[in-house]
């Protein structure tokens, strides 16, 4: 938090930690395409992205991480938490492992519509409209440290893949509570300047939307990724 990121800066720090990416639904700004500006004023109730998610998992190569810079914070609140998903499969009993191992999931970017600012930034911004869906494994093996991960997420995941909806719903039901536990989290207390860098492949984030009346405004970077196996 003590060193101040011109967006050059910040983007260059990027680049040493992965391949700086376009986000699908908003414009970055201006001179940065990459850099994407995540913005709650004071009159907004919803916050972007404000449920339990891992980013942009209904794209075929989700993002291997991303960088928050804060710019503007709030007086108090606008924490974000985030959830080890190893934890989140490591304690899970063996039945429950070897059932969902070869499972696998349909994301949708469809079901992230939850959230009505990102619809008000997508119209103000001019994202290009698409719906995304992909597939990808219920359970991934991170492809650096070879550890397993759950890789479904509330606000992306649709159904398991050959089932329908009502069908899949128990299971993921049962794997949204468990993954977001209080014991597989930690919470990051924001100050202008902080930067948060978090592996997507094996974390989920919760921005915590308590600070109505207030502005809250980062900078995002996503970093490519690969197919999730």
């Amino acid at each position: 938090h003590d060193q101040p990121l011109t967006p050059a800066q910040f983007m260059e720090f990027a680049r040493h930690m992965g391949r700086p990416i376009e986000y699908p639904f908003v414009k970055g700004i201006e001179r940065f395409p990459e850099i994407i500006e995540v913005k709650k004023l004071e009159h907004e109730r919803q916050n972007f992205g404000g449920i339990w998610h891992s980013d942009t998992a209904y794209l075929e190569e989700p993002p291997m991480g991303s960088m928050l810079l804060a710019r503007e914070v709030p007086p108090y609140g606008g924490d974000t938490e985030f959830a080890s998903q190893y934890l989140a499969y490591e304690t899970l009993s063996a039945g429950m492992q070897r059932l969902l191992e070869g499972l696998t999931a349909v994301n949708a970017s469809a079901k992230a519509d939850v959230t009505r600012t990102r619809e008000d930034r997508v119209k103000e911004k001019g994202g290009d409209g698409r719906d995304y869906v992909a597939e990808h494994p219920v359970v991934r093996t991170h492809p650096e440290t070879g550890r397993k991960a759950l890789y479904v997420n509330i606000a992306h995941t649709v159904r398991l893949s050959g089932m329908t909806e009502e069908e899949s719903a128990p299971l993921l039901a049962f794997l949204f509570r468990h993954q977001v536990k209080p014991e597989f989290t930690c919470r990051f207390k924001w100050r202008a300047g902080s930067l948060a860098f978090w592996d997507n492949r094996c974390t989920q984030h919760n921005p915590v939307n308590d600070y109505h009346g207030h502005r809250r405004v980062m900078h995002r970077i996503t970093l490519a990724g690969d197919k999730p196996r």
